[in-house]
């Protein structure tokens, strides 16, 4: 067996205090004896509900000698809210205990530079291995073997049950709801994500009519359908096979709904997660999608919010094709014509009245931004409010100034204007296109996930209260104190001049890199501004780079994106399996004269 560095792991601490245990305090003296893998993740982003998935099976299979903790690391001033966690651990179904670092102790640590981390750490209490990003539980799922092995020679593994404590069941009709439309007949049909099914409630917003799914995960068609926490809701025009189009999330696909009897088809999807090097267009069964997590009507197609990859697709039932629409993958605020823009995690999808812009709520950006037909034919993203991944806040006035906090949804209001669900600061805030003002109409509403139109009120979901909440629209804005945020994660210290970029990637034991049919790494580097970089942006096959830094900027983010593919390492395997693992890093830097000359990131292995 391959000797591992040894690195003694550094105490578990958060002023949170610790959830899922029953009310028991926790340390790693408690997790003595076994395979403990750590978990640094935020409930906001996507690429950490994604690691919550893939490791589910882990989780199970391994239940009597590896426990799973999550660190909640918080990039948004909400998510610091200890109550907030608490009901991210349940809406997410989590079922490992969880440790609540609001102050980014245990991440500092840890020398954590990305969400989602995984640190494992062997039964002696020894770091054995760290994991930035996604695709990484293949690899933790070997080591896992190779540790218990190991370590049950040595008499050094407890087998057992874990701390994990279930909380109570929720009893309430509607559990974390995402969004909800209206339909012809005046109910409400509603995303129940986290009862994976949908609800149609009548006209009242809260007695239930009918309930579509049976409240179980799955991806099963027919008039006994499953979902996996859908969230976008769109109503489809013409007379075809279905009426709503739903975006399943977790499955990531696209159902569609037939209300006359409940009836659901899969219209694109395979149930399988998008990957770097997967199809971006073709049949629409046959290609993976990614986190889908709204669905609007659109210049004659469905438009998809596809949260997990950044970008926006599109799925034409006149074709039964879906491809890319806009955005590249990479994560941030560009905008430019669609194919150039960069988006990061949109979730919320809605169409102007006279169907010339569709606007989106790109939640990690904390933006409203736009996306509209030029007369040339061409296809152009604006931003209406917002600045980047690290600003954000409440603050009314100018849109060049106004600040919002994670948005996950649009509504268009009679006038032409733009209702945000401005999710991370409990409120509902309004974009006037014709005066460019941003103003706030109600506060003190649970993390509002969508809202819908009737009768001149607006109709919000409140998904953290459970429930839909029906608002007179005001004739006057809210006076709100204005805040305005940068996320508290610290920046690094860098010299200008030359910096050496390493991105740390050991393949996994058993398995090695495989360039038989051309390279298998990749990294991209960008940064914001883009004066930040006189030399090194742009995408190449080596995991190191010379990086040249401006020094004219003060601060900055660079924007650096990693792949690597593994292969299976055994001759005698005729189609060896393949793992692809990838991360992309937003590192503030602030530049100093006496900072560091090398930036090292942790895509796999131990620096």
């Amino acid at each position: 067996m391959a000797s591992r560095a040894r690195v003694r792991a550094p105490e578990l601490v958060g002023a949170g205090g610790w959830l899922n245990t029953g009310g028991k305090d926790l340390s790693l003296a408690d997790f003595r004896g076994r395979i403990l893998v750590l978990d640094f993740w935020t409930f906001c982003c996507i690429n950490c509900l994604h690691v919550l998935d893939e490791l589910r099976e882990l989780e199970e299979r391994h239940r009597d000698t590896v426990v799973i903790v999550g660190v909640h690391s918080p990039k948004f001033v909400h998510e610091a809210d200890h109550q907030a966690v608490v009901d991210a651990v349940a809406r997410y179904e989590v079922h490992h205990p969880v440790l609540d670092d609001p102050a980014l102790a245990t991440w500092k640590q840890y020398a954590v530079r990305a969400w989602p981390t995984l640190v494992v750490i062997d039964p002696e209490g020894y770091v054995v291995a760290q994991h930035a990003g996604e695709g990484h539980a293949h690899a933790i799922a070997r080591l896992v073997a190779e540790l218990e092995a190991e370590h049950e020679a040595k008499g050094t593994l407890r087998r057992g049950d874990g701390p994990y404590v279930a909380p109570e069941p929720s009893t309430d009709d509607l559990k974390f709801p995402g969004k909800a439309v209206r339909l012809p007949n005046g109910h409400f049909l509603v995303a129940d994500s986290g009862h994976h099914s949908l609800v149609e409630l009548a006209e009242d917003g809260e007695t239930v009519v009918r309930r579509i799914g049976d409240g179980q995960r799955g991806l099963v068609d027919g008039t006994s359908p499953r979902f996996s926490e859908p969230q976008g809701l769109a109503l489809l025009p013409g007379n075809g096979d279905y009426d709503v189009v739903v975006a399943d999330t977790v499955n990531h696909a696209l159902r569609g709904v037939r209300l006359a009897d409940g009836s659901v088809t899969t219209l694109a999807g395979t149930g399988r997660q998008w990957w770097q090097g997967s199809a971006t267009e073709g049949p629409a069964r046959e290609v993976d999608l990614s986190s889908p997590w709204d669905v609007a009507w659109f210049d004659g197609r469905v438009w998809i919010a596809m949260a997990g990859v950044h970008q926006l697709w599109a799925y034409d039932p006149a074709t039964g094709t879906v491809g890319v629409a806009a955005g590249t993958t990479n994560e941030g605020l560009v905008d430019g014509p669609a194919a150039e823009a960069w988006f990061a995690q949109p979730s919320g999808l809605a169409v102007s009245a006279d169907g010339g812009t569709l606007w989106v709520a790109d939640s990690e950006t904390s933006a409203l931004r736009s996306v509209s037909r030029e007369t040339d034919g061409g296809t152009t993203v604006r931003t209406a409010v917002g600045t980047g991944l690290f600003d954000f806040g409440h603050r009314d006035g100018a849109a060049d100034q106004a600040l919002l906090q994670h948005p996950l949804g649009v509504t268009v209001l009679p006038d032409g204007s733009v209702a945000v669900s401005d999710t991370y600061n409990h409120a509902l805030r309004r974009y006037d296109p014709a005066s460019g003002e941003v103003t706030t109409l109600a506060t003190d509403l649970r993390e509002p996930s969508g809202a819908v139109l009737v009768d001149g009120d607006i109709v919000v979901v409140e998904s953290a209260r459970h429930r839909l909440t029906r608002l007179r629209l005001p004739e006057e804005a809210v006076r709100v104190e204005s805040v305005a945020h940068r996320t508290q994660r610290a920046a690094t210290e860098v010299a200008p001049g030359t910096l050496r970029l390493d991105v740390v990637f050991e393949a996994p034991s058993g398995q090695k890199l495989d360039e038989r049919y051309g390279p298998s790494t990749r990294l991209l580097v960008s940064a914001t501004p883009p004066e930040l970089l006189v030399s090194g942006a742009g995408a190449d096959t080596d995991l190191s780079r010379e990086l040249v830094l401006s020094d004219r900027v003060a601060e900055g983010v660079l924007h650096v994106s990693a792949m690597a593919a593994s292969c299976d390492d055994d001759p005698e395997i005729e189609f060896p399996a393949c793992h692809v693992h990838q991360q992309d890093w937003g590192v503030p830097v602030k530049l100093v004269a006496d900072g560091v000359r090398r930036l090292p990131l942790v895509l796999a292995g131990l620096e």
